[in-house]
């Protein structure tokens, strides 16, 4: 789908208190953002922005970042805070390709909500679980590697599970159909809801890579 332009989007946006301009400066040192040593989870692409600002309004001791490509989708997140005061949410606007150069041993969490299938071979190593974005993820990781994972393509999730394996990750929760048996703290994307009301599965997956202590 063709993303419509806003005109000035980035300015919008880099007024928000919640918009971090200069991520790299805090690189291996996202604490200090947000001046606590609180566990730090990330959405990359989090779109409109429903799933990560509705999890930090749940989990005041976790600070949350959410990481966005596109200026003119991010601008339908910041409405939504508008009238909301987080001090544990931060937003950063770059290509999911940089994470490893803007975190470093930090993070406890991520999350990948309906992220780009790209269906074409040749476009494989643009998923967010191909081999090569796992690799960059084990860089920023603070301890154990913790991924969670929802989609409604069938082909990105049957790749996701070969991809993990293959990373040695342990699967904690495989769900072919996420709303026969929904967890009530299960917090909704905006392509989820859509989704949803289509009568399409959700497929979800919780996974884990144990780090061994020296």
């Amino acid at each position: 789908m063709r993303l419509r332009n806003i005109k000035g989007a980035q300015d919008i946006i880099s007024k928000s208190e919640y918009y971090v301009s200069n991520p790299i400066e805090y690189k291996g040192n996202f604490k200090k953002l947000f001046k606590n040593n609180h566990d730090i989870e990330i959405e990359v692409g989090m779109g409109k922005g429903n799933f990560i600002i509705n999890k930090a309004l749940a989990n005041p001791n976790i600070n949350y970042i959410g990481i966005e490509k596109y200026p003119t989708v991010l601008l339908s997140a910041f409405k939504k805070l508008d009238n909301l005061k987080l001090n544990n949410l931060k937003i950063i606007c770059i290509d999911a390709n940089e994470i490893d150069e803007i975190f470093d041993k930090e993070i406890s969490k991520i999350y990948l909500n309906f992220s780009d299938p790209w269906p074409k071979k040749r476009h494989t190593n643009r998923r967010l679980t191909s081999p090569i974005f796992l690799d960059k993820y084990s860089k920023i990781f603070k301890d154990d590697c913790i991924i969670e994972m929802k989609t409604d393509n069938k082909n990105l999730f049957e790749y996701s599970l070969v991809s993990f394996s293959q990373k040695d990750y342990i699967f904690e929760e495989v769900k072919l159909d996420l709303y026969s048996n929904l967890n009530e703290d299960n917090i909704q994307t905006e392509y989820e809801k859509k989704f949803v009301n289509l009568g399409l599965p959700i497929y979800k997956l919780k996974v884990i890579r144990k780090i061994s202590k020296k």
